[in-house]
C-alpha cells in the first residue's frame, strides 16, 4: 500500500454498534439505526466505514465476544449486500476479527496495536490491510496520568519499529500495514498536538497513516467546550493533518469532511497550475 499524496486522503466514516460511546451517544445501538447510518455514510462521501461493537472511549469496560459479534456482524452483512463501500472491522478480538473477515470485511483496525500474536497470525493469514494503532494502558486506565519520558513522538517511532519487525516475523505483509498514533489514547492534550505537528516524522516510516481526531476530548479541552460544539476544532485540526499527507481521515461528520478534503485538493491543484 502506498503512502499518501497531498490532499488525496481518505475518509472512513464512523459507525459505532454501541449504547456508550463518546460522541454517538448509542444512536446506532440497534441494527437497524446501524445499517441506515452505514447506508448514509455511503452517500455521504466516505471511502471506508469503521464498524465497532466495543466502546474504547477513555474508562470504557470491555465486552463479551459474544456480545459484540451480535452487534457487528449482521450489520457487516447487510452493508456488503446494500452498498459497495469498503468495510473495516474495528476490534481488539481474534475472534471477531475472524468473524468479520468471513462477511467479508476488507480492514482489521486493532485498538491495542496487534499486541495478541494470535491477532498477528490471523492478519498475516488474512492478507487484509491492518491499521495498527498505539495505545498506553487500556481504555480503562489509558487517561490516568499518561507519560512520555522520552518525548511522545521517539516513543511512537520506536514502538512502531518494534510492532511492525513482530508483524513481519509473524507473516504479515508490509504493504498490509498502516499506522496510527492514537490521538486521545493515553495521550494528554500536549501529546496530541505534538503528534499533529509531528505527523511527517511518523510518515518517514514509510507507511500510510490513519488517524482519529474527530470531536477528540483533547480538542474539547482547547476550546472549553463539549462533544456537540467540536466540529469547527476538529475541521481545522484535521486540515493540518491533511496538508501533512495522512492517508486516512476516521471521522463521524463525513459530508464536511469531505468539503474540505474538495475544497483543498482544489485549491493545490489550482496552485500547482498556476
Amino acid at each position: 500500500m502506498q503512502t499518501n499524496s497531498l490532499a488525496c486522503t481518505k475518509l472512513m466514516g464512523i459507525l459505532n454498534v454501541t449504547p456508550d460511546s463518546c460522541y454517538d451517544q448509542g444512536r446506532w445501538g440497534t441494527y437497524e439505526q446501524a445499517v441506515q447510518r452505514g447506508i448514509q455514510i455511503c452517500e455521504e462521501g466516505a471511502d471506508w466505514i469503521d464498524i465497532g461493537g466495543e466502546s474504547t472511549r477513555p474508562g470504557a469496560a470491555s465486552v463479551s465476544v459474544s456480545e459484540e459479534l451480535k452487534r457487528v456482524i449482521p450489520v457487516i452483512k447487510v452493508l456488503k449486500e446494500q452498498t459497495a463501500i469498503l468495510i473495516s472491522i474495528d476490534t481488539s478480538k481474534v475472534d471477531v476479527a475472524a468473524a468479520a473477515i468471513e462477511a467479508g470485511v476488507s480492514m482489521i483496525n486493532d485498538v491495542t496495536g496487534f499486541g495478541d500474536p494470535a491477532m498477528r497470525l490471523l492478519a498475516a493469514g488474512s492478507g487484509l490491510p491492518i491499521c495498527v494503532m498505539h495505545m498506553q494502558g487500556t481504555p480503562e486506565t489509558m487517561q490516568i496520568n499518561p507519560s512520555y519520558p522520552e518525548g511522545v513522538i521517539p516513543h511512537l517511532c520506536d514502538w512502531f519499529k518494534n510492532r511492525i519487525d513482530q508483524l513481519l516475523d509473524a507473516g504479515v505483509k508490509e504493504e498490509q500495514i498502516i499506522l496510527d498514533p492514537g490521538i486521545g489514547f493515553g495521550k494528554t492534550v500536549a501529546h496530541n498536538v505534538e503528534i499533529v505537528n509531528n505527523l511527517r516524522r511518523i510518515k518517514a516510516l514509510g507507511f500510510p497513516v490513519l488517524l482519529g481526531l474527530s470531536r477528540k476530548s483533547f480538542i474539547g479541552k482547547i476550546l472549553n467546550k463539549g462533544y456537540p460544539q467540536l466540529l469547527a476544532g476538529t475541521l481545522a485540526i484535521t486540515t493540518l493533518a491533511i496538508l501533512a499527507g495522512v492517508d486516512i481521515l476516521r471521522v463521524h461528520d463525513v459530508v464536511e469532511h469531505r468539503d474540505v478534503i474538495d475544497v483543498l485538493k482544489s485549491a493545490l491543484l489550482s496552485n500547482k497550475l498556476s
